[in-house]
């Protein structure tokens, strides 16, 4: 495992410290998704599941219980079976959860009716997050109800129920070394995978075969997922903020916008570039490029210890729309054009996210009513972005259709920020010196 057992432990017990005593937690795993018919999606664990304990397998449900003396980390998972993993691969089993990934107590899945009530009865605090899981959410208050229901006979039901979420994920928001240590191999793997891109990409190619050199590129680095579906949006297609088709063919004069990153160890990369085609610039694209280029500096310079989450994309706006004022695509004075959101028609989003086990992390970005304030360990996206739609007849036919984003992601350090997707160029004239060479 690329975290260490230890860690797994440690964040196991932060969580039951903050939990109280005469408490639990009951988290699910993720179940199997059904792709088509008796086909499944690949199996990949809860984001929340896998933090606490690092266990790979579905129809799994984890238990923790402040201060049991039988043991505090209690898991319920699949037997083994020799006849199901001929088919279906290997299992841990009990034994395996116990032996491998810490439980100190483990038992069949099939079990859990019997077993679970009892680990609940007597408790203070339930923590789980409600709705996630429809199916085990109905089972757990089954479970609640049964307990109700033998009060006469002296059982003692749970007293409350609390959001596991409110602990769990800002926990998981702050990045240990051993997480940024797999977060920056992701984000080597995933920079040499959009570098690969630019080195193949010529007019004629369709988007799809630059996603497949993508995702050839992530295998082989020991990556076999991206992180999230791959954007490849030539033309007028990057200025659909979420295009995953990835169908047309590329055209020379066109940039084609990509974004995507690997999944590695179940943490993501998120890198979006834009290049163009043939591997020049235009004038129009590439005055459009540097504004978006010298926002994403602006908001870099916002990334450290006590500033708020908001200054790096209120500082990448501020160069947004000094650039379009400069090219004459917005009209007006800035500080009004700001107020009034004008420059939303060129740029609708904000100007990164929370990125980690989740590529949109888990974590507030508000707190009392206010902006976060950025902490080292924390590990965000920088992302601005111009998009001048196709049918948009505000502005000149020659800035039609151009679409362009810039994105990397930052880890806050103690004194400012470590980029972890350096490793693409995004210069210009370094861009069209890779295709060059390419």
């Amino acid at each position: 495992m690329a975290i260490p057992a230890a860690e797994f432990a440690r964040r196991r017990r932060t969580l039951m410290n903050l939990m109280g005593d005469n408490s639990i937690a009951v988290l699910p795993a993720a179940p199997v998704r059904v792709r088509s018919r008796d086909t499944e999606y690949l199996y990949r664990q809860d984001s929340d599941f896998h933090y606490l304990c690092g266990f790979p397998e579905p129809e799994a449900v984890l238990v923790l219980l402040p201060g049991r003396e039988q043991g505090e980390f209690v898991l319920f998972c699949r037997e083994r079976n020799r006849e199901r993993e001929i088919w279906d691969g290997y299992r841990q089993g009990p034994e395996g959860a116990c032996e491998h990934y810490g439980a100190d107590d483990a038992f069949p899945i099939g079990d859990i009716d019997d077993i679970l009530p009892g680990l609940l009865e007597g408790r203070d605090r339930v923590y789980y997050s409600m709705g996630r899981h429809p199916e085990f959410d109905n089972q757990l208050m089954g479970w609640i109800n049964h307990i109700r229901s033998q009060v006469k006979t002296g059982a003692v039901p749970p007293n409350e129920f609390s959001d596991l979420d409110h602990f769990l994920h800002d926990l998981r928001l702050y990045k240990s070394s051993a997480e940024l240590k797999v977060m920056r191999r992701a984000g080597e793997i995933s920079a040499a995978a959009h570098c690969r891109a630019m080195e193949v990409c010529k007019p004629g190619l369709y988007e799809y075969q630059l996603e497949a050199e993508l995702h050839h590129q992530f295998a082989m680095a020991g990556a076999r997922s991206p992180a999230y579906s791959s954007i490849v949006g030539g033309g007028a297609n990057g200025c659909i903020l979420h295009y995953i088709e990835n169908r047309d063919r590329l055209k020379d004069g066109d940039l084609v916008l990509i974004d995507a990153g690997c999944e590695l160890h179940g943490y993501a990369a998120d890198i979006t570039r834009t290049f163009p085609v043939n591997g020049s610039f235009s004038k129009q694209q590439r005055a459009l490029y540097e504004i978006v280029l010298a926002a994403q500096q602006a908001a870099f310079e916002q990334v450290k210890p006590g500033n708020p989450w908001s200054a790096g994309h209120d500082a990448a706006v501020k160069v947004i729309v000094d650039g379009l004022l400069e090219l004459g695509l917005l009209r007006g004075e800035r500080a009004e054009l700001i107020e009034s959101g004008a420059h939303r028609e060129f740029y609708m989003h904000k100007t990164g996210h929370w990125i980690g086990l989740d590529v949109h992390d888990v974590g507030d970005y508000r707190v009392d009513d206010h902006s976060r304030v950025l902490e080292p360990g924390m590990v965000l996206t920088v992302e601005p972005g111009i998009y001048i739609a196709p049918d948009n007849l505000n502005v000149e036919e020659k800035w039609r259709g151009i679409g362009i984003r810039i994105e990397d992601n930052l880890a806050v350090t103690a004194d400012g920020y470590e980029n972890l997707t350096v490793g693409v160029p995004k210069a210009p004239e370094e861009i069209e010196q890779l295709m060059a060479a390419g």
